[in-house]
């Protein structure tokens, strides 16, 4: 499966992957690109998926489904007025022969969700970043904790697909308190492609594993205190 990072606004990505002629969108914040690129590519949007509620990553769907009115669009409980279908915890769908499992992945909103694809896949929206994890907004650090211990129980090899390019400064970041050979390594190929205007993802969880700090805090303290430290980096 091939999934195609669509930037946005200022450093947003809006993913999209098809079957045949058929376009699964997540996270359109905004519809303009979205719209060059399935023209460009000769698709139709087929489905939208969303992971929360905040505007970037939803703002886009009313022009996309005013453009295609036959899409599908699917999301949690906190966008119940924008989709068709409201999406809890544990249920799975299947979309043009993806199998696709929903888990709660909150703390940066109240029921913020993540979805695996086949079991490769992971579209996390702002709940993790590569190297990093979405600020907290709802002030749940609980919830945020136990949405990590959920990223590390993924296997390594799944593909981490995030909603925003925070990798270089969340690395940053992480250096500032956990400076291995292979996350200073690793900062120095991620600087040499977004200096080339590529995207740094999709990392995996096998890689965050060993870069993202969130993702190792070993209880809610560790993690509050870390991303009270990165909210004033």
């Amino acid at each position: 499966m091939r999934i195609k990072a669509i930037p946005a606004l200022a450093d947003n990505y809006i993913w999209v992957w098809s079957q045949g002629d058929q376009a699964i969108i997540v996270d359109p914040g905004e519809a303009k690109p979205v719209l060059e690129y399935l023209e460009k590519n000769q698709l139709k949007a087929g489905a939208i998926l969303i992971t929360h509620v905040h505007s970037d990553h939803v703002d886009g769907i009313g022009e996309i489904v005013e453009k295609y009115p036959n899409v599908r669009t699917y999301g949690p409980a906190e966008v119940s007025h924008l989709v068709h279908t409201v999406l809890a915890d544990g249920e799975q769908i299947d979309l043009y022969g993806f199998q696709i499992e929903v888990f709660l992945t909150a703390g940066h909103s109240e029921q913020h969700i993540s979805y695996l694809v086949d079991k490769e896949h992971l579209l996390c929206g702002d709940s993790l970043f590569s190297a990093g994890c979405g600020r907290v907004f709802t002030g749940d650090y609980d919830a945020q904790y136990q949405s990590m211990v959920f990223f590390r129980s993924l296997a390594d090899e799944v593909k981490v697909y995030c909603g925003h390019e925070y990798t270089l400064t969340n690395l940053r970041f992480g250096m500032t308190l956990n400076s291995t050979s292979f996350i200073k390594h690793y900062y120095e190929q991620m600087k040499a492609i977004g200096e080339q205007g590529s995207p740094t993802l999709p990392s995996t969880i096998g890689v965050e594993k060993k870069i993202n700090v969130f993702l190792m805090a070993e209880d809610v303290e560790t993690l509050t205190r870390l991303r009270t430290l990165r909210d004033h980096f």
